[in-house]
């Protein structure tokens, strides 16, 4: 944890959200400004800026940001209608929050490209 991270500070419960899921790697919130409606974060708990500094010893943790996104899905009911998941990196890829983070979004039919 990086006690400056807002995503960090999130995951940590220091600061409130709409959370959607947790366990001991990932933590799922609603995000504040959604861009659909059906839009969740999915971060791991362990802090890596973006999807660059990510390295080998990150493939499980990767794959279960991903794989949490698809259960979320099917959780929340929208999984069978569709949904998008997106990893912003670094700036010119619109990155905020220098937390890596998966948006799942739904709920509306979502458009390509996307921006």
């Amino acid at each position: 944890m990086t006690s400056q991270c807002l995503f960090c500070r999130i995951a940590a419960g220091d600061i409130p959200s709409n959370k959607v899921y947790s366990d001991d790697d990932v933590y799922a919130f609603r995000d504040i400004n959604p861009a659909a409606p059906q839009h969740i974060l999915v971060i791991p708990r362990k802090h890596l800026s973006s999807l660059n500094d990510a390295g080998p010893e990150d493939q499980a943790l990767m794959g279960k940001l991903l794989l949490s996104a698809r259960s979320i899905a099917q959780e929340l009911g929208f999984a069978d209608d569709g949904f998008r998941t997106v990893i912003n990196t670094g700036e010119h890829g619109g990155q905020t929050v220098f937390h890596i983070h998966v948006h799942v979004l739904s709920g509306r039919h979502l458009s390509w490209p996307p921006g």
